[in-house]
C-alpha cells in the first residue's frame, strides 16, 4: 500500500489534505508562479503538514517540469504529485521530474463526461475506458502511487462513470478523485455520487482512496468537499485562499478548520497544523500580489475582528460568544476590537486601559 493508504488504513477517521496551490491554483489568471516562489510556497505547505503537494504539470512545458524537479528536490515531507494526461509521455515527463523524491505521486485525469467526450476528446465511451486502463497501468510500471480523476466527473452518466472508476482501480489506481470541474454540484447531490460510487467500487477494492476535488462556480466547493467527506470520501483536494481555475478550488483554509470546529458533527480530523495557515495565505498573497479580502473565512483582516458594543462586550465577558475559533489556532496573534461608530463603552474603557 502507499503511504496515504496505509494513514487512511490505521485511521478510518483521517482526511488526507492534498493541496493544488501550485497546480491549479496556478493555472488561474494573475497567479503564475516562478521556480522560486513555488518552493517557497511548498515549505510553507510541509511546515502545515499538508499530506499531498501537487507541485505542478511537469509536462505543460520544460519550464514547469524544471519547477517540479526544484520543489521536489528542496522540500522535504509531504508526499509530491504531478499532473498528467492520459499519455506516456506525460506520464514520463511525471516521473522525471519527480525523480528526486521516495514519495511521489502521479494524477491522471480524463475527461469522461459527454460533452468532453464528443467535444473535446472526439472518444467514444469505448475508447475513452481503454484509456483510462491504459494510462493507469503504464503509470503503475513508474509509480506505486497512482491517482485517477474523471475529468467532468458531476456531468457523468453515473453508470459509466462507475465504470471508468472500477476499470481504473483494477488496472492499479490508489486514489481515485471525483472532480466536479465546472462547479456545477451541489452537496446533496455530490454526497450521493459518493456514496454509490464507494458502494459499488469498494467491494472489490477496499484499500482505494476516494478523493473529492470541488470548484467554486457557484460558491459551494468547500461545502461540496464536506458532504463527499461525510459520504466517506477520505481525501479533500484545494488550495490555499480557495485559488484556482475561474471562480477558483476549495478553500483549504475552510475545509480544514471546517473538520476540527465541527468534529462534533464529522468525527473526523486532518494531520494540518493550523496555526501556519495565516502564514501560508499571506505568503500566498504576497507571491501572487493579490490581496486577500478582509472577510475571507479563517484567515481575512476582519475574520477575527469586532466592532459592534454589543459582541465587543460579550467578547471581554466570554470569546465563545462570538467566535467558535481561537485565532491563535490559524495563525492570528490575537482577536481584534476595532474602536469604530458601533462601539460601546466597555471596549472604549478597555482600549484605554490598554493605553495606560
Amino acid at each position: 500500500m502507499t503511504k496515504v493508504q496505509t494513514a487512511v488504513a490505521a485511521d478510518p477517521n483521517k482526511v488526507v489534505v492534498f493541496d493544488t496551490t501550485l497546480r491549479d491554483g496556478e493555472q488561474a489568471p494573475g497567479f503564475s508562479m516562478g521556480p522560486d516562489e513555488k518552493v517557497r510556497m511548498a515549505r510553507v505547505l510541509a511546515d502545515m503538514k499538508v499530506d499531498v503537494v501537487e507541485a505542478g504539470f511537469a509536462a505543460a512545458s520544460p519550464g514547469d517540469e524544471e519547477c517540479v524537479r526544484r520543489v521536489v528536490g528542496e522540500v522535504e515531507g509531504p508526499v509530491f504529485c504531478s499532473l498528467a494526461r492520459s499519455n506516456e509521455a506525460d506520464i514520463d515527463a511525471a516521473y522525471r521530474a519527480l525523480s528526486g523524491t521516495g514519495e511521489r505521486r502521479i494524477h491522471i485525469f480524463l475527461g469522461t463526461s459527454p460533452i468532453h467526450r464528443s467535444a473535446k476528446l472526439k472518444m467514444s465511451k469505448a475508447e475513452v475506458l481503454a484509456a483510462a486502463v491504459r494510462s493507469v497501468a503504464y503509470a503503475r510500471t513508474r509509480f506505486e502511487d497512482v491517482e485517477f480523476s474523471p475529468e467532468d466527473a458531476i456531468r457523468t452518466e453515473p453508470e459509466f462513470l462507475a465504470e471508468v472508476c472500477e476499470a481504473a482501480a483494477a488496472a492499479g489506481a490508489t486514489t481515485l478523485n471525483i472532480p466536479d470541474t465546472v462547479g456545477y454540484s451541489t452537496p446533496g447531490e455530490i454526497g450521493d455520487i459518493f456514496r454509490n460510487l464507494i458502494a459499488s467500487v469498494r467491494a472489490r477494492f477496499p484499500q482505494v482512496v476516494f478523493s473529492a476535488h470541488c470548484h467554486d462556480d457557484l460558491g459551494m466547493a468547500v461545502a461540496n468537499s464536506l458532504a463527499a467527506v461525510e459520504a466517506g470520501a477520505r481525501q479533500i483536494e484545494g488550495a490555499i485562499n480557495g485559488i484556482g481555475e475561474r471562480a477558483g478550488n476549495a478553500s483549504i483554509e475552510e475545509m480544514v478548520m471546517a473538520i476540527r470546529t465541527r468534529s462534533d458533527r464529522y468525527g473526523l480530523h486532518t494531520g494540518v497544523d493550523a496555526t501556519h495557515l495565516v502564514r501560508a495565505s499571506r505568503l500566498l498573497s504576497e507571491i501572487t500580489q493579490t490581496p486577500v479580502v478582509r472577510n475571507k473565512a479563517i484567515v481575512g483582516l476582519n475574520a477575527f475582528a469586532h466592532e459592534a458594543g454589543i459582541h465587543q462586550h460579550g467578547m471581554m465577558a466570554d470569546p465563545s460568544t462570538y467566535e467558535i475559533m481561537r485565532p491563535q489556532d490559524v495563525g492570528f496573534e490575537g482577536t481584534w476590537f476595532v474602536l469604530g461608530k458601533h462601539s460601546g463603552r466597555h471596549a472604549v474603557a478597555k482600549r484605554a486601559e490598554a493605553l495606560g
